[in-house]
């Protein structure tokens, strides 16, 4: 099973990251933000499936929110693990944390 998947719709491009989320993903990390990027559409990334993230995973989701101009990357589902690394790197002030689809956002720590 791919533990990075770049879905391209007509309105969006959605990430899909699942189990371990680290350096070894480094490279498949770096080609789904270059397509990601490329697109220029909104960005959704679901990490409902993540069981571990470091700070290869931080990082790809700090290109991604520091590159994506036009609005905020939302980043959907996040597990305890991810919570925890949004509070502790701040980064989640960069993303739109939600629960679910309909656009209620959540707070990021």
């Amino acid at each position: 099973m791919e533990r990075v998947v770049v879905i391209a719709d007509v309105d969006e491009t959605r990430v899909l990251l699942s189990g371990e989320v680290d350096a070894t993903l480094s490279g498949e990390l770096s080609t789904a933000c270059a397509a990601v990027l490329a697109r220029e559409k909104p960005v959704v990334v679901d990490v409902r499936d993540v069981a571990f993230m470091d700070s290869t995973g931080v990082g790809f989701l700090a290109r991604l929110a520091s590159r994506s101009a036009r609005q905020p990357v939302v980043l959907l589902h996040p597990p305890p693990v991810v919570r925890f690394l949004l509070a502790k790197t701040r980064i989640g002030t960069l993303l739109d944390v939600r629960e679910d689809e309909a656009g209620d956002a959540s707070a990021s720590s």
